[in-house]
C-alpha cells in the first residue's frame, strides 16, 4: 500500500506537467543538460559564463532544460539560483532539477533550495516521496507528438552530497537503498501501465555511478567525447545501474561533477554519459563553457545527442539506436 500511494502521489504530480512536455510535430523532444554553473553572484566570469549559455540556448532551442547539480555556491540563493534559472524563464523553456554536492553547502538546505525553485515560473521540479532519501526523486513524462499518451519517461535522482564517515576511502555521496527501490517500482508501474513494454527512458543525477569508472577502457568500451580526469564516482555501488538494466527502460543517465569530462560511453544496453562543464573560473575546468543536447525520437528506443559551446554548435555527436552506441 505505501509503494502504491508512493507512485500514485508522483504519477499525479509529475501529470499536472505533462502537458509541458511534448514531443514535437517531427517526432523529436530536445533536452539541454546544464551542470556544474559554480555560479556565484557579481563574478564578472560568471556572469559571461551565463551570457554564454544563453547564446547556446538560443543555437539549440531545447524543449527542457535539465540542471544536473553544483548550480549555484553562493550565500545568497535566491538571487543567484534566479540569475541561472533566468535562463530557462526568459526564454519560455520547462526546466527541471537535481542537486549536486556543492548546492546545500552555503546556508541553504536541499529542502529550502527546493522549495523557492519550485515557486519559480515553469519548474517541473518535484521535491519526492518523504519516505524516500534525498530531494529531488521524481520522474516525467514526455507526451507523444500525434496523442495524449505518454511516449517517454525522464527520472530525476538526488545521488546526495558526500559519504558518512565511516567510509574512509571515497568520499563521494551515493543513492541509497530507497531510492533503488523506488525506482524499480515506478519503472515497474510504469512498463504495467504500457501493456508491458518499457517506455524509453532517461535518467538525470549529479555524481556519477561506480559503473562509469569500467569506460576508462576505450578499446573495450565505446567512448565518444572528452576523458580528461578519473571519474570521481559515489563511494558506495548500491545497485542502481543494476536496476536499471533489469527494468529494461533507461537507454541513457547523464551525469556532472567531474569538469574534465564530458563523454558518452555504452556498458552493455545502457548509455553513461556527462555533461559539459557549464560554468566558468570559480571552479575548476578548462572546458569552453556550454551544454550537452540530448534529442529523443519519438516511437523508437533512441536519441541523438552531441556538446554544444560558443565555439563549436556541434561536438561529438552520437545517436544511439538498437542499444548501438555510435559516432555520427
Amino acid at each position: 500500500m505505501k509503494t502504491l500511494l508512493i507512485f500514485m502521489t508522483l504519477l499525479f504530480i509529475s501529470g499536472t506537467a505533462r502537458a509541458e512536455l511534448k514531443f514535437r510535430n517531427n517526432g523529436t523532444f530536445r533536452i539541454a543538460q546544464i551542470t556544474d554553473v559554480h555560479h556565484k553572484l557579481n563574478h564578472s566570469n560568471a556572469t559571461e559564463a551565463l551570457t554564454n549559455l544563453g547564446i547556446v540556448l538560443d543555437k539549440v532551442k531545447p524543449d527542457l532544460i535539465f540542471f544536473t547539480g553544483d548550480i549555484v555556491v553562493d550565500q545568497s540563493m535566491k538571487q543567484a539560483w534566479y540569475e541561472v534559472i533566468g535562463l530557462a524563464i526568459q526564454r519560455n523553456i520547462p526546466w527541471a532539477v537535481t542537486f549536486g554536492n556543492h548546492d546545500d553547502e552555503n546556508g541553504s538546505t536541499r529542502v529550502e533550495i527546493m522549495n523557492y525553485l519550485r515557486s519559480l515560473p515553469l519548474c517541473l521540479a518535484v521535491d519526492g516521496p518523504g519516505s524516500v532519501a534525498g530531494v529531488g526523486n521524481y520522474f516525467l513524462r514526455v507526451e507523444s507528438s500525434e496523442r495524449n499518451a505518454t511516449a517517454a519517461i525522464l527520472y530525476a535522482l538526488d545521488s546526495h552530497s558526500y559519504s558518512p564517515e565511516t567510509i574512509e576511502q571515497e568520499k563521494y555521496g551515493y543513492f541509497d537503498f530507497s531510492q533503488v527501490d523506488w525506482y524499480r517500482t515506478v519503472s515497474r508501474q510504469l512498463t504495467q501501465e504500457n501493456n508491458g513494454k518499457p517506455y524509453p527512458a532517461l535518467a538525470f543525477f549529479h555524481i556519477p555511478l561506480r559503473e562509469y569508472g569500467l569506460l576508462n577502457d576505450s578499446l573495450k568500451y565505446t567512448r565518444i567525447g572528452s576523458r580528461l580526469e578519473t571519474e570521481c564516482y559515489g563511494a558506495l555501488n548500491t545497485g542502481m545501474y543494476a536496476a536499471m538494466f533489469e527494468s529494461g527502460d533507461i537507454m541513457a543517465t547523464f551525469a556532472g561533477h567531474d569538469h574534465l569530462n564530458d563523454y558518452i560511453g555504452r556498458l552493455n544496453t545502457i548509455c553513461l554519459a556527462y555533461g559539459r562543464f557549464s560554468g566558468s573560473s570559480t571552479t575548476y575546468g578548462h572546458l569552453p563553457t556550454g551544454i550537452r543536447v540530448i534529442e529523443l525520437l519519438e516511437n523508437e528506443r533512441a536519441f541523438r545527442t552531441w556538446i554544444s559551446d560558443t565555439v563549436d554548435e556541434r561536438v561529438y555527436p552520437a545517436f544511439f539506436n538498437n542499444n548501438r552506441l555510435i559516432s555520427e
